[in-house]
């Protein structure tokens, strides 16, 4: 059985990026990723926005991981040359109703030190963005979008030449708590005995969770999955900032961003589903759609929007339920020496990631 210093299981961004902060450590780090190549879960179907901390409740993970990881990622996309651009947001109100969620927006954000919001009457809005319909806006310079890819290929490459590795194809099938670290099977039946053990499988973190023998099952959260759909804008895009309205319950309302190659996409929805495969776009789903985008860009023609693809937020509460924090377990948590759990890691995942990678090297 080959002995090893740390395993993180799963390649996505989060993954990578706490295998690079291990690696930069002086640790002997291994990546375990289930598919054939990295990323392609949740880090490679979601809006690859640079959240700027707006939304989350004072003093949580999100807040604090959110704000300090978009600082370290900007300056780490300007030093590696990864395609981005701080092409700021608005946030829409489109009711009356919604006017005095505005300003609660702007406190909340300025408790997580988010001090560059900016409350803009109609008339500043639409001369910002002359297609956009609302009552008010609030503008989020620090707000931006990211080559999701790019960054993921710089944090391995990062990795790589710390002398770690990443190896594909390498689904986990078990694991074993033992006195002297953690014994990991993987479905080929190669054995591993790794003294420190990262769980940052996404989806599947809470199921991988359960294989822990010697973890308590107390520890490891239900899984629940909550499907966003996008559609694509046939055309060209009519904003050159990113537009949200106010925020739902289960995600951020049907938003409009903008990829680094100018194409516009509407999403995600939020729609409950059994199965993390459930990627299939429902192209009925787009007459929703129509509906929500009207109300901040009446002009939207019919028959412009193409369904596009689909991504999984990872929750850990049911549909009912508050949303939760993130959930990162570490050893002082469950009592598991050298064991970290990343569970419930939903938006602001990609934006949080660098610092999600140094809490946890911190945690180990």
């Amino acid at each position: 059985m080959e002995q090893l210093d740390c395993v993180v299981i799963g390649a996505g961004v989060v993954g990578l990026a706490v295998a690079r902060s291990l690696a930069l450590a002086g640790r002997e780090v291994l990546v375990l990723e289930a598919a054939n190549a990295i990323g392609t879960g949740t880090s490679s179907r979601n809006s690859e926005v640079i959240h700027a901390g707006i939304y989350y409740p004072q003093g949580s993970l999100k807040a604090g991981l959110c704000v300090r990881g978009r600082a370290m990622l900007y300056t780490y996309c300007a030093e590696r040359g990864i395609g981005y651009q701080r092409c700021g947001k608005l946030l829409v109100a489109t009711s009356a109703a919604q006017l005095p969620q505005l300003q609660g927006i702007i406190a909340k954000a300025a408790a997580n030190g988010v001090a560059d919001l900016v409350l803009l009457t109609r008339a500043q809005a639409c001369a910002m963005e002359p297609q956009l319909e609302c009552l008010a806006a609030v503008h989020s310079p620090g707000t931006g979008i990211v080559d999701s890819h790019a960054l993921m290929l710089a944090l391995q490459g990062d990795l790589e030449n710390a002398g770690g590795m990443v190896v594909l194809n390498s689904p986990l099938a078990r694991a074993h708590v033992m006195a002297d670290g953690i014994e990991l099977q993987t479905q080929d039946g190669t054995q591993l005995k790794a003294a420190s053990v990262v769980n940052a499988a996404g989806l599947y973190a809470p199921l991988l969770a359960r294989e822990f023998d010697g973890l308590a099952a107390e520890h490891v959260p239900p899984a629940y999955f909550c499907k966003g759909n996008y559609f694509i804008l046939a055309g060209r895009s009519p904003f050159s900032r990113l537009i949200y309205p106010v925020p739902e319950t289960a995600g951020l309302g049907v938003h409009l961003t903008i990829d680094l190659g100018g194409q516009a996409k509407f999403g995600p929805d939020v729609q409950w589903v059994s199965s993390p495969d459930d990627l299939v776009v429902d192209p009925a789903r787009g007459d929703a759609f129509y509906a929500e985008v009207r109300k901040y860009w009446p002009a939207l023609p019919d028959g412009a929007l193409i369904p596009g693809y689909a991504g999984i937020r990872p929750k850990i509460q049911a549909p009912h339920e508050a949303a939760r924090d993130f959930l990162i377990q570490g050893p002082a948590d469950h009592g598991v020496p050298g064991l970290v759990n990343l569970f419930g890691i939903e938006s602001p995942g990609l934006t949080s990631s660098l610092a999600i990678g140094a809490h946890v090297a911190g945690l180990l």
